[in-house]
């Protein structure tokens, strides 16, 4: 097997794995399936984390996480299937982000390689064992990459800064509804 058919596999097998799994985990969100949440499920924990308005904040999560993964697996608009698998991860980063790096911390390891998993897609291409080559490669132009990764980024950025206002507004008012130590009997 030469160089680039081994690079080519390479590719394909990424794909199939980061795609599949992101796929997977966006169907969890948008209809239960895999022990997942469905829309009402994952609302509510958007609401939670500060995500809002949470229904559309969970509908956009779950197609994000879905179509990117799929045009990932399947090496199809290759460029805004990445750029979606990379923002839907960045904006689930931010959640993660305080609590540090390692996953088993809570942190945002696991939504950090995914993010850099679409960003590396999008810009690489998705080989010679996709739908883009079969299609002439015309939703994989190489303008594209960048175009989708700065739309997308920015939509992610926004929605993130956001959350983040969301979170500090209500910080204050938790503290106000928390019991004092001498109502507590502390």
């Amino acid at each position: 097997m030469d160089t680039s058919t081994r690079q080519d596999v390479g590719l394909l097998l990424f794909r199939l794995g980061v795609g599949g799994t992101l796929a997977a985990h966006g169907t969890q969100k948008l209809f239960g399936w895999f022990g997942g949440g469905g829309v009402e499920g994952t609302s509510a924990g958007m609401e939670a984390m500060g995500f809002l308005p949470p229904r559309t904040s969970a509908v956009m999560a779950g197609l994000g996480e879905t179509a990117g993964g799929l045009a990932l697996a399947v090496g199809l608009a290759t460029p805004v299937g990445g750029a979606a698998a990379a923002s839907t991860m960045a904006a689930a980063g931010a959640v993660h982000h305080p609590a540090g790096f390692f996953a088993t911390e809570g942190g945002f390891e696991y939504t950090g390689v995914l993010a850099l998993a679409g960003t590396a897609v999008a810009i690489s291409g998705p080989g010679r064992f996709s739908l883009d080559r079969l299609t002439g490669d015309r939703l994989n132009r190489p303008w594209m990459s960048a175009a989708a990764l700065t739309v997308l980024g920015g939509a992610s950025a926004f929605v993130v800064a956001r959350r983040n206002r969301a979170v500090a507004a209500a910080a204050p008012a938790a503290v106000l509804d928390a019991p004092s130590d001498a109502a507590s009997g502390g």
